[in-house]
């Protein structure tokens, strides 16, 4: 039992260390505040491979140290929360779009990586309205939708990538 807690612990560890990486890999900054980026891929993956509670840990983590890193601390509250919402609901939606067949099909992949992508948007403009006002978060949100966009799609491309993988399907159980 103790060793499959580590294993868990180590993997998590790996996948927040990727959010983390891939998130500050290539960064295009936006109007107003943010980023675009290619860390919401890795967080829709990191939750659907490691479930609700590890893949929203290592989501949350590496996303919000990459907000540190890049010099956007003020956003790592609500980074941590939203990022790991994201994985939690990627991971939930997964789950039941698939209807409980043993190989998500495509329409759960890209249903899934729509609503984790909708958490975000949501997410921020509702941080956003208590940190810079209702006009600033108002003014950031078609950018948070583009960052979206690109989140969705290199997600659901990964996704369907990694699930094909035996290894990586089974890769907590």
């Amino acid at each position: 039992m103790e060793h499959c807690n580590v294993r868990k612990l180590v993997t998590a560890a790996l996948f927040a260390a990727l959010v983390c990486v891939a998130t500050i890999i290539m960064v295009i900054p936006l109007p107003g505040s943010g980023f675009v980026n290619l860390g919401d891929c890795l967080v829709i993956a990191t939750g659907c491979l490691l479930g609700p509670l590890w893949g929203a840990a290592a989501s949350a983590i590496g996303a919000a140290l990459a907000d540190i890193f890049l010099g956007y601390a003020i956003y790592f509250p609500g980074t941590f929360v939203i990022k790991g919402l994201m994985a939690a609901v990627a991971f939930a939606v997964l789950r039941m779009a698939n209807g409980g067949k043993d190989r998500p099909s495509a329409y759960a992949v890209v249903t899934a990586s729509l609503t984790a992508e909708l958490v975000m948007v949501g997410g921020y403009f509702v941080y956003e309205i208590f940190l810079l006002g209702l006009g600033a978060a108002a003014a950031d949100l078609l950018g948070n939708a583009l960052q979206a966009s690109v989140g969705m799609m290199s997600g659901a491309v990964l996704l369907s990538v990694l699930l094909r993988s035996e290894r990586l399907r089974g890769l907590l159980k």
